[in-house]
């Protein structure tokens, strides 16, 4: 019965770690008009969402 515990919770560690591979962490960085210093901006997002971030000002 311990094994069959222990199995189970391995595959709720897969799951979750395919579910973690869909997400991604994106740094843009962003330049101040005033001072013409750049800052980051940084975001974890969908992987599907990138372009989308990395478009928008």
């Amino acid at each position: 019965m311990a094994k069959a515990a222990s199995k189970n919770s391995k595959v709720k560690d897969l799951k979750s770690a395919a579910d973690a591979k869909n997400w991604t962490k994106v740094i843009k960085t962003v330049r101040n008009p005033k001072t013409g210093a750049y800052t980051f901006k940084e975001s974890i997002i969908h992987k599907d969402n990138v372009k989308d971030f990395l478009a928008a000002k």
